[in-house]
């Protein structure tokens, strides 16, 4: 990943999703149009904390989030999610 340009403002937070599952555990190829949003994914970037409220997530945390959760984005070819810290369901 080269590195990212830019800043992130208070309260959001940058997450690299994870990818979707290709295949079912019985072996089964998923096709593209069956495939479910991933809810996962690595903090890439975190923003400064809001007033009153302090950053929970740090950069290189793995967190599960809402599904109709954040905007998508692709910055320099690679997709990523930009959400709320209030969004982040669990600090993995």
């Amino acid at each position: 990943m080269s590195e990212l340009k830019g800043k992130i403002l208070a309260g959001k937070v940058l997450v690299k999703p994870q990818p979707a599952e290709e295949k079912t555990s019985s072996g089964i190829i998923i096709p593209d149009s069956a495939k479910e949003k991933p809810l996962s994914g690595e903090v890439v970037l975190v923003g400064v904390a809001k007033k009153d409220e302090t950053m929970e997530v740090k950069v290189g945390d793995n967190v599960l989030y809402g599904k109709y959760s954040g905007t998508e984005l692709s910055i320099g070819g690679v997709d990523y999610l930009l959400i709320s810290q209030s969004d982040v369901l669990y600090i993995v």
